[in-house]
């Protein structure tokens, strides 16, 4: 696709929300889609009423890392961070972007199929794979076995 500014072809795709059901899809190229995102737009409103711009006082681009030096709107531009302090610095506008992304700000990931389950668990699977080597280191084999398919029972839940 062609950028509607350029001849150039197009990498970003910008759906701005105008009000109620109204969207309008924009086409652009890295070039101009930094005009379109640094420069004020004649004649547009925001979105909501009250939504500024994300950028900090006085400073195009947004708030600044300390650390590292990237803008908010670079990040949101190239979707990496320059360093971990970032999710610090940007915290205020990371949080409701992480929420319409993920539903949430928090992380609930899996849990492994073979992670125990408690604490004591835990331990008692500690002590038994200590228990296997030197029962291998040993020969005893038989033993080891029987140790071997109590960590699986562990392991699986």
């Amino acid at each position: 696709m062609k950028c509607q500014r350029c001849p150039k072809q197009a990498t970003l795709h910008i759906t701005e929300v105008l009000g109620d059901e109204r969207f309008e899809e924009v086409h652009l190229c890295e070039d101009c889609a930094k005009k379109y995102l640094y420069e004020p737009q004649v004649g547009k409103k925001p979105a909501k009423p009250g939504v500024a711009p994300v950028e900090a006082a006085g400073e195009p681009g947004g708030a600044r890392c300390p650390a590292c030096g990237i803008t908010f709107v670079e990040f949101r531009n190239h979707g990496r961070f320059g360093c971990g302090h970032d999710y610090d610095a940007f915290k205020p506008d990371l949080l409701p972007l992480m929420d319409s992304v993920h539903g949430d700000t928090r992380h609930a990931g899996k849990i492994p199929r073979r992670a125990p389950r408690t604490a004591t668990a835990q331990a008692e699977l500690g002590q038994l794979r200590q228990r296997l080597q030197v029962l291998v280191e040993e020969e005893k084999y038989e033993e080891a076995a029987r140790v071997r398919d109590r960590i699986k029972e562990l392991e699986l839940g």
